[in-house]
């Protein structure tokens, strides 16, 4: 590579501050959606560090700026991205967020976006865009893309971020073939001394840890058969052979022991209340006067009214700050050795919401494999109706279960 993950975005920070001064010239970037996790951040970072440095001149036209789908304040809630960062050398503050992109106000015509982990745009960032330039996802295809989209690459696979390596897999190969003929002495914008190919090794072992990192997230350390495809396996055999070449960080390397780190700081959310749980892995959607939020929770229901006897209040203030009439929590846990997952839907302040939510029950159930759980989260005023349900069918993740619920709230 010839530059680091750090210095790129620094480069990208400063590029957008150009974009806001001279509403003349063209932005490239690149986003993933609103639930900001892990892969999402992460497949966007990846995105643009690797086509920025595809241009030989590193030319600011060429730059590629990823933005991190959340306001600064919420990067402290993805505790697993700053465990990961850190193993290219970055903080959370480096990234560039939805506060950074508000600033520069920015205008549509100067603005050209690729899209990945998603492939519909919703949220604060639509009112820049007027047209999709490219997408990268793994999720069912919404059918917003246009034909001459490049890259248009809609597949099935665990990790977007697996996607998103072995389609530019032929880019990075050229940038490391350049690096090592001619060397990568170049004047890093962060001050700090370089040296040459062992310096450019090294800064591609850091790229491939913080694109390896979703990948084993997604799967639980490549071992779930029900997410884990083809994709997802070439791009981590490819991504271990960067970083097992590296001088510096290959020696040191273990992929459990990375997993293990990754995940223990995914699932550490004792600090967190029960508004930053809901938040911390957010999406909503919006259907003719309906608006549903889902949150995916990496403990049981249980350990949420363990942690508060008014749950339904808690639940209630969340709606209201989000403007909901349905809210999803979907957990996803291991309890001894087990994976399992549950599904809690709340009903508020509409009769429509509370017909949608029986549909979806009725209409789902074959299919999700849902059991009926009681569950006492006390009383809140506008919660007409809610029911909880463990998930027999594991497979099932949020890219299964939100589409189901948005498909009953079209009927």
């Amino acid at each position: 590579m010839r530059t680091s993950i750090r210095t790129y975005l620094i480069q990208a920070k400063r590029r957008l501050q150009q974009l806001s001064t001279s509403h003349e010239q063209l932005g490239r970037f690149v986003v993933g959606n609103e639930s900001a996790d892990l892969d999402s951040i992460t497949s966007a970072l990846i995105y643009g560090y690797i086509e920025s440095n595809r241009n030989r001149s590193l030319s600011p036209d060429s730059l590629v700026i990823p933005i991190a789908n959340l306001p600064a304040a919420d990067l402290k809630l993805r505790t697993e991205l700053t465990t990961l960062l850190k193993h290219a050398d970055v903080d959370p503050s480096h990234l560039i967020t939805l506060d950074d992109i508000e600033g520069a106000s920015l205008k549509k015509e100067q603005c050209s976006w690729t899209l990945v982990d998603h492939n519909i745009l919703t949220g604060p960032l639509t009112k820049l865009v007027s047209k999709i330039s490219g997408v990268i996802d793994h999720h069912d295809d919404e059918g917003q893309i246009p034909n001459d989209a490049d890259p248009k690459v809609l597949m099935k696979s665990g990790s977007c971020c697996s996607l998103v390596i072995n389609h530019l897999r032929p880019v990075l190969d050229e940038i490391r073939s350049r690096s090592s003929s001619i060397g990568a002495a170049i004047a890093q914008d962060d001050g700090r001394l370089l040296d040459d190919t062992a310096y450019s090794s090294n800064w591609t072992a850091q790229a491939a840890k913080v694109a390896l990192g979703p990948i084993l997230i997604d799967t639980i350390n490549m071992t779930d058969g029900d997410k884990v495809t083809d994709h997802d396996r070439k791009a981590v055999k490819y991504l271990e052979a960067l970083i097992n070449i590296a001088p510096r960080i290959g020696k040191d390397y273990d992929r459990d022991r990375f997993f293990n780190k990754l995940n223990d700081a995914k699932n550490d959310i004792d600090g967190l209340s029960i508004r930053d749980i809901l938040r911390k892995d957010y999406k909503e959607w919006s259907e003719g006067d309906l608006k549903l939020g889902t949150a995916v929770v990496v403990k049981p229901i249980s350990y949420l009214s363990e942690r508060s006897d008014k749950i339904a209040e808690e639940v209630q203030a969340f709606a209201a700050e989000k403007e909901l009439q349905l809210v999803a929590v979907m957990t996803a846990f291991e309890t001894d050795g087990q994976f399992a997952r549950e599904v809690a839907l709340f009903c508020l302040g509409s009769e429509n919401a509370v017909e949608v939510a029986k549909k979806f029950e009725q209409s789902t159930t074959s299919e999700l494999k849902l059991e009926k759980l009681v569950v006492d989260y006390g009383e809140a005023k506008d919660i007409l109706w809610s029911c909880t349900w463990k998930q027999n069918n594991l497979a099932a993740s949020r890219k299964r279960t939100a589409p189901l619920l948005r498909e009953a709230m079209r009927r």
